[in-house]
């Protein structure tokens, strides 16, 4: 640590006042000033109580998340601001300094919320005005390239998924002559009835019966590790939506339309109410195929048209029965389907590269960070 820093505890620096609640006269008033919560910005008045630039803290919800305030706003209740002797700190220093102390886990409770006192027993060290200022000058330089470069990661994971995207719609938007469109009832197999899933799966259950949930479909093929189990017995009245292994797996509550895969281990496993297991019939639909024609825009722009819902979104087995599917011939579905897998793979990877460049960008900044409060500069 360099000469003339000082160790202090963070209250010997800081101080955290109460923001309060805007009454309801107030937020019916949309005005020009932020009314911070929490997250950031929750709502705008005509007034404001604060006209300084200062530290949102979370107290409430998000407790110890950090936000820079603007220089007239409003506090709500969920937060604390942060007060200092501005001739001693610079205020973007110790927003930075606030980020390093990691405030969100000194969170308690069941709405998890921070103490302040907890917070003002934090050890800190703090340089001379002079030296935060060059520190800052330092941050923001190296913060301003970190977030031109996430920006531009972040746009190319954007383009990479979209590629893919654009060419499952231009597959399905130019048809060829011998494409025909048949409803999804038509195009199953007999013993696919497409059917809810079990309504009340219980309580988990030693070494039970593995089953599926729309929170699960997360990932193309879903495997049976960290799935919840059940009473196998409360499968026997939803024998229809027994599992086979490598069924498709339509979510119908929540986020409606999201498709996976079981994968072959699942076979005799079932689904919860809210996710329709899908087997086509082979001599008409081939079942990989199948999966990204129900991933594609054709598909997809059916169901939320037919989703429907304010706290939770779904949509009926009719109309589910009742969607359109475009078809070609079984061997161009074939090919097609190796095709996209090839695509999908590809753009699985740009994805894994761009995924793994924010990371790092994000370690990039906590090592300065670091760097920083420990006089490394």
């Amino acid at each position: 640590m360099k000469a003339r820093w000082e160790n202090k505890l963070l209250g010997e620096v800081i101080q955290l006042e109460y923001g309060k609640p805007l009454d309801s006269s107030d937020r019916k008033h949309k005005g020009d000033y932020p009314a911070y919560g929490a997250n950031g910005i929750k709502d705008r008045t005509d007034k404001f109580y604060r006209d300084k630039p200062s530290i949102i803290v979370g107290r409430k919800g998000s407790a110890g998340e950090i936000t820079l305030t603007e220089e007239k706003f409003w506090p709500l209740d969920v937060t604390y601001f942060v007060e200092f002797d501005r001739d001693r700190y610079n205020l973007q220093f110790l927003y930075y300094l606030l980020i390093t102390l990691e405030l969100p886990s000194l969170a308690k409770g069941v709405k998890p919320g921070i103490n302040r006192n907890e917070v003002y027993a934090l050890p800190v060290t703090v340089p001379p005005l002079l030296e935060q200022h060059r520190i800052v000058a330092i941050l923001d330089d190296a913060f301003d390239g970190i977030a031109t470069a996430k920006a531009n990661a972040e746009k190319n994971l954007q383009n990479a998924r979209a590629l893919f995207e654009s060419h499952l719609q231009a597959v399905f938007s130019q048809r060829g002559e011998e494409w025909e469109e048949k409803m999804l009832q038509d195009v199953v197999d007999s013993d696919c009835s497409l059917s809810y899933g079990i309504v009340q799966p219980g309580h988990e259950y030693l070494d039970g019966l593995p089953v599926i949930r729309p929170t699960d479909l997360v990932t193309k093929i879903i495997e049976i590790d960290g799935l919840k189990r059940i009473d196998p017995s409360l499968a026997n009245s939803y024998r229809r939506t027994k599992l086979r292994g490598g069924d498709l797996l339509l979510c119908v509550r929540g986020s409606t339309g999201v498709v996976s895969v079981a994968s072959p281990e699942l076979a005799g496993a079932n689904v919860t109410r809210g996710i329709v297991p899908i087997n086509f019939d082979p001599a008409l639909v081939s079942q990989d195929f199948g999966y990204f024609l129900m991933k594609s825009e054709v598909l997809q722009s059916q169901i939320r048209e037919k989703t429907y819902g304010a706290a939770l979104m779904q949509i009926n087995i009719r109309d589910i029965r009742l969607l359109t599917l475009p078809l070609p011939p079984l061997k161009e579905q074939e090919a097609l389907a190796k095709t996209f897998e090839l695509l999908m793979n590809k753009t699985q990877h740009l994805e894994s590269i761009y995924k793994q460049k924010l990371t790092a960008l994000d370690k990039l900044k906590k090592s300065l960070l670091h760097q920083a409060f420990s006089g490394q500069f």
